[in-house]
């Protein structure tokens, strides 16, 4: 398993990318990658003829080629077949993804996984096993990990401004209410109906990512031990989940899961060190030693925006000069293509697609059983020590 550790590839000098499944997610990666260069989309599959008609005809009217494209129930096959596609970009539904990602590997493909990469820690070890057996990539697409907020808080903790980071927050908080009830209500609209059918956080890997990122996860410290208790809602009213998770080197984790109650949009993003605090929600504050008050809201954004992360913040530049309707999922396009074009380590490897997909799983198992602490597998067998610090090539 070492060499997945900053695992690369030979360089690929066009990425050419096949789409799986072409609902709301598949049809913005057909349209971002307008503005994403060193990359083309040469497929495109969907069991529906008229989601394939639609992506191409989009494809087409921005300039650039029509892609291959299969439709009907064996539509994946047939695009992972294709010997023109180098990598294929599943957005499918949750369930789909770990079956699909092996496929596309037992296929010679490169893979990125739309959230989360697979449902259970079983299907998590199988995704590392066949990563590993037929050397092809799998990241998981976790574009929160490029919130600009967060890159300049790693850019922080890089200076030393935070000391030493000692506990990190993370959540996923977003009153789904009325979405739910205009798509048919909890048992047909997909993200209340797995929600429901989750004891524990069901959607961690917004809240998760970025901090694992600063906190070097798996690269000098791996995640322990958690305990994860959910509240009694009436269906999702009221349903909240809280997961704490302590890690090797005695730091902490909170996560937080709701979509059922009426609090505003928040992601938390809350570092707290020896020297210093970031939060970028529900307000964003800064407060580090020798500031004799917080930073607070425009302010402590305009202060982090004076710190740049190298091999990140130029692509956030690069997608603000392009018009870009989402920054994060930008530069997270970009930085794939990048590294694939280059031959270089992805910024996400597929440890991290298990440690923070197997989330789902372990903290049901603890909530189901009255937040009983719950182990973490070593997904990386005895070599998370091996590498010091993340890092972006």
């Amino acid at each position: 398993m070492r060499r997945l550790l900053e695992f690369a590839t030979k360089p690929l000098n066009k990425v050419h990318i096949g789409i799986v499944g072409l609902g709301n997610r598949g049809m913005k990666a057909v349209e971002r990658y307008e503005l994403i260069e060193g990359a083309e989309i040469v497929a495109l599959a969907d069991p529906k003829e008229s989601s394939t008609i639609n992506a191409n005809r989009t494809l087409v009217s921005s300039g650039r080629g029509s892609a291959n494209t299969y439709f009907g129930n064996s539509s994946h096959l047939r695009l992972m077949e294709d010997k023109s596609v180098d990598i294929v970009y599943l957005c499918t539904d949750w369930r789909s993804h770990f079956s699909l990602a092996v496929t596309a590997m037992r296929h010679g493909k490169h893979v990125a996984i739309e959230v989360p990469a697979a449902m259970t820690v079983d299907e998590c070890r199988q995704l590392i096993k066949v990563s590993f057996e037929t050397g092809c990539h799998c990241i998981m697409l976790e574009n929160c990990c490029y919130d600009t907020f967060a890159s300049a808080t790693r850019a922080m903790i890089n200076r030393g401004l935070l000391g030493d980071v000692t506990h990190c927050e993370g959540a996923y908080i977003h009153d789904l209410t009325h979405e739910v009830n205009r798509n048919g209500g909890e048992q047909k609209y997909w993200m209340a109906r797995e929600t429901l059918s989750q004891p524990g956080n069901a959607y961690p890997t917004h809240s998760i990512g970025p901090i694992a990122l600063q906190m070097n996860i798996h690269r000098g410290d791996r995640m322990k031990t958690l305990v994860s208790m959910t509240s009694k809602g009436n269906g999702l009213r009221g349903r909240v989940n809280n997961t704490i998770i302590h890690t090797e080197l005695g730091r902490t984790i909170l996560l937080q899961h709701d979509i059922g109650t009426p609090r505003p949009y928040s992601r938390l993003q809350t570092t707290c060190g020896t020297l210093g605090f970031t939060q970028k929600y529900p307000l964003a504050m800064v407060q580090l030693k020798g500031m004799e008050t917080a930073l607070c809201g425009d302010e402590a954004v305009a202060y982090c925006n004076n710190f740049k992360e190298p091999s990140i913040s130029e692509w956030h530049d690069d997608g603000a000069r392009k018009g870009s309707p989402n920054v994060m999922n930008h530069v997270m396009d970009c930085r794939l293509v990048y590294c694939l074009n280059n031959g270089l380590p992805l910024d996400m490897d597929v440890f991290d697609a298990a440690e923070w997909s197997s989330i789902i799983e372990l903290s049901g198992l603890s909530a189901q059983n009255g937040g009983r602490p719950v182990d973490f597998p070593d997904f990386t067998q005895g070599h998370w020590q091996d590498l010091k610090s993340h890092k972006f090539y």
